[in-house]
């Protein structure tokens, strides 16, 4: 089963918004020339395909897994976030 999240992400039609990130010049400058290699037009579409991919496993991890779906449904349940974050730190 797919997520909406994810359903969401697939349109090609999604609103945009523009940013302004601080970068160091030499990690711009190593992503001008890596970008061709992995099939990129330029930096910004790297950026862009880099972010993309650490959302996705952050996403995973913390959205997808089963312990987010415990999480959530003990939230569901009423269950304090103060208790959900004992639990979580005493079986980390």
């Amino acid at each position: 089963m797919i997520s909406e999240t994810i359903k969401n992400r697939l349109g090609k039609n999604r609103p945009m918004t523009s940013i302004t990130l601080r970068i160091p010049v030499d990690v711009v400058e190593s992503m001008k020339k890596i970008a061709p290699y992995k099939g990129f037009s330029g930096y910004q579409a790297l950026l862009k395909a880099y972010i993309s991919e650490g959302l996705r496993r952050d996403e995973a991890q913390f959205t997808f897994s089963k312990e987010a779906q415990l999480i959530a449904a003990l939230k569901k349940r009423g269950v304090p976030d103060s208790i959900i974050e004992d639990a979580a730190r005493e079986v980390a």
